[in-house]
């Protein structure tokens, strides 16, 4: 069977057309493939910034100076001088004890002393003539020597008898209970009538100064040797002593602020922890010893550090840090991270990331190392704006 030419055209035009479609699908299919291929992340490019360390800390407050009063001597209480929980000054009389028998004690000694003298003049007088005798012969050395031993008992005799009363006097003033020093004074433990003993266990009443009030913060102490090498390397402008803010039990900021004084020099074996312990004004008494607070601590400054955002930080098994960064090809990049404190939402970064990188933080699950990817917005970090 003979094909005419006409035919043999329709069938070479009709494939040259199936065959140019199935390119053109080809094409199509082809660039859709490489714009899924190309993701869309979200980016933030790093800046140096100027940074204060402040660390958040557990703290107890405790009364700058405390004292327990107790009697010094035996007695009867007559008299409680003073006004439960109120503010009481240095020398004020808290309490009176029954001081009939000491008063007694005093007049006695005083009488002693008295019978001690007259028999000093005595003495003195004889030995005096004895000496003046013993010179002419009229008498022996052994009287002399006798009116002599007697002389000198009688002057110790004064002595003691001094001391005697001085005692009695001491224990007469102890009678009266005054404050050792100004504060604010506690319950009273024992109320008129009640006997009480000289150096007893049980307290009187307690005594607080309250303003300034110490501040007893527990810091890990591998937080306070990171610090003190950060001091070391000059890294931490530390002239000046670091600022301490409370937050107290209801979570509202108390309005003062304080200053750290010193870090205790043991380390707590059981927890780990260091007490540092800071000074806080305290004019309105509103803290009081024993309550719990939180302690902001201004440890001081670093300059020129790299912050990363948290969000864009991912950390495997064993807790390695790693981060997504756009090279200039705009491919990702894996970047493996030195990471030293968070502060607010953010890393410091001891290296792995520069100035200038733009770190992804939108996007994550959608990119894998080396593959292109589109930004869409990209968030420059000011330099100078550190937490």
């Amino acid at each position: 069977m003979k094909i005419s030419p006409s035919f043999l055209r329709v069938i070479t035009l009709s494939a040259l057309l199936v065959l140019t479609a199935c390119q053109s699908d080809q094409q199509q299919q082809a660039g859709q493939a490489g714009q899924k291929q190309t993701s869309h992340v979200d980016v933030v490019t790093l800046a140096p910034q100027k940074v204060t360390l402040r660390s958040v800390l557990p703290a107890r407050t405790t009364a700058f100076r405390q004292a327990e009063v107790r009697p010094q001597v035996n007695g009867i209480i007559e008299k409680r001088l003073f006004e439960e929980g109120a503010q009481v000054e240095e020398g004020q009389q808290l309490y009176q004890i029954d001081a009939a028998l000491y008063q007694a004690e005093v007049a006695n000694a005083k009488a002693q002393l008295m019978r001690a003298k007259a028999a000093f003049q005595t003495a003195k007088s004889k030995e005096a003539r004895y000496k003046n005798l013993l010179a002419d012969n009229a008498i022996s050395q052994q009287d002399y020597d006798d009116a002599l031993a007697t002389y000198q008992q009688t002057e110790a005799d004064i002595k003691v008898q001094e001391a005697t009363l001085k005692t009695a006097e001491t224990n007469l003033n102890y009678t009266h209970v005054y404050a050792p020093i100004s504060g604010q004074i506690g319950k009273s433990n024992f109320t008129e009538g009640a006997l009480v003993t000289a150096q007893q266990a049980a307290v009187l009443t307690t005594i607080n100064q309250l303003d300034p009030i110490y501040i007893d913060i527990s810091q890990p102490s591998k937080h306070l040797l990171d610090l003190r090498k950060r001091i070391i390397a000059r890294q931490i402008n530390k002239e000046k002593a670091p600022k301490v803010t409370l937050t107290l039990e209801d979570d509202s900021p108390y309005s003062e602020t304080g200053t750290l004084q010193f870090a205790e020099a043991n380390v707590d074996p059981t927890t780990g922890d260091v007490v540092l312990r800071a000074i806080m004004p305290n004019p309105d008494k509103l803290l009081l010893p024993g309550m719990f607070v939180k302690a902001t601590i201004e440890e001081g400054k670093l300059d020129n550090v790299i912050l990363a955002p948290q969000k864009g930080i991912t950390f495997d098994r064993e807790g390695n840090a790693t981060a997504l960064v756009v090279n200039k090809e705009n491919k990702v990049e894996l970047r493996q991270l030195e990471l030293d404190r968070a502060i607010d939402d953010n890393w410091i970064v001891k290296s792995g990331l520069n100035a200038g990188d733009q770190i992804i933080v939108e996007g994550l699950q959608k990119v894998a190392p080396d593959a292109p990817v589109m930004i869409d917005n990209n968030t420059l970090q000011t330099a100078g704006n550190g937490a």
